[in-house]
């Protein structure tokens, strides 16, 4: 090897990032291998490359003993001395036994090596890029699909996207552009593993975070999610700065920004509601699009009661039981719905025809 090999080296790390001295050191450590596959000696040996001109060296390392019993591990004090007189025992001499003809073994040795190490590295990069975008949204092209799995190209690799992990509304081909997020980034022998998902609730965090700027700049908090993908979702926001309305920051100018992610995730429907540490002002607002006149909270049960006018018992519901059990996923509490008259009959509640409970929030589909 020679100077056109370190050149070579440099060029590798220019363009693929590997640093040229871990390829020397790779190569230096497949050499002794070589060498000692090559020419059948169990002797320590130390393989040096010039970091300037490519020049290799093989040197032989024995320890300096007082009583040499295996002359190819060991060293006389005194022939240690005849080389450095500055020897002591159990220090290591370094002898230099580089055979005339290892530019050759070195040579295919160094091109498998630096194959394998680009291989390797280039999957570590890919591995180290991916790793840091878990549980974040990334765009890619369908390539193809089996039985089980959509594989998607993100650039540098491939991923996977199970057909369990797609909306009920989601149809693919091949070429379209795809949005997913990704729930798991493996580093497997194959190389780098990463698994997507169309359904997971942090797609529709994510997807909210890149549409509305005060989210990403932490002005508005996304405090809770509960979705059942491709037919509906809440979300509770919270604003930290009380001049900022946290739902109208996700709404939009005429409602542009949740239309934007509507149409992303083929018009599921979504309720943004204004998250409240207050728990029955949270409940209530989590029911949206149906009115509430009234809430109960059972502490000891985490239940809450609510009364609703009795037009919009189903509309509080929803279509079987949706709207109530996302409220419930979205809050963390159990939620038990009675109209107006069922209250009346069950618990003594008068009717009252006073206003609903405020509420915050907004639906759009």
């Amino acid at each position: 090897m020679n100077t056109d090999f370190i050149e070579a080296l440099h060029e590798i790390e220019t363009q693929k990032g590997i640093s040229k001295d871990i390829l020397i050191e790779a190569i230096e450590a497949a050499l002794i291998s070589s060498y000692k596959r090559n020419f059948n000696t169990a002797q320590n040996v130390r393989v040096d490359i010039n970091r300037q001109t490519g020049l290799i060296k093989v040197y032989a390392r024995k320890t300096v003993a007082d009583e040499v019993l295996d002359p190819r591990l060991e060293i006389s004090l005194d022939a240690a001395r005849e080389i450095n007189p500055n020897y002591q025992l159990d220090d290591i001499v370094e002898i230099e036994v580089t055979p005339k003809d290892f530019g050759r073994i070195a040579a295919q040795t160094a091109k498998q090596v630096v194959t394998q190490r680009i291989r390797e590295a280039e999957r570590g990069l890919i591995y180290n890029a991916f790793i840091e975008k878990e549980e974040d949204i990334v765009t890619g092209i369908v390539q193809r699909q089996d039985t089980r799995n959509i594989y998607v190209d993100l650039g540098k690799v491939e991923a996977v996207l199970p057909l369990n992990e797609l909306m009920p509304t989601d149809k693919f081909k091949h070429g379209d552009r795809i949005k997913a997020y990704i729930t798991k980034v493996e580093n497997t022998t194959k190389g780098p593993q990463i698994f997507l998902s169309r359904t997971h609730p942090g797609l529709l965090k994510r997807l909210f975070e890149l549409e509305v700027p005060e989210i990403f700049q932490g002005v508005v908090e996304i405090r809770s999610v509960a979705r059942e993908a491709g037919f509906r979702s809440k979300i509770a926001v919270y604003s930290r700065d009380a001049e900022v309305d946290a739902v109208g920051s996700c709404v939009g100018p005429k409602g542009v920004r949740v239309q934007a992610i509507v149409t992303e995730l083929k018009g599921e429907k979504i309720d943004i509601v204004r998250w409240s540490e207050n728990v029955e002002e949270y409940v209530a607002n989590a029911l949206s699009p149906s009115k509430v006149l009234e809430v109960n909270v059972f502490e000891s049960e985490k239940m809450s009661r609510v009364i609703v006018p009795d037009y919009q018992l189903s509309l509080a519901i929803g279509i079987k039981g949706q709207n109530a059990r996302l409220a419930a996923k979205l809050t963390g509490w159990k939620i038990d719905i009675k109209s107006e008259t069922q209250a009346e009959q069950e618990f003594g509640r008068e009717k009252t025809f006073t206003e609903e409970m405020p509420q915050d929030s907004a639906s759009f589909d």
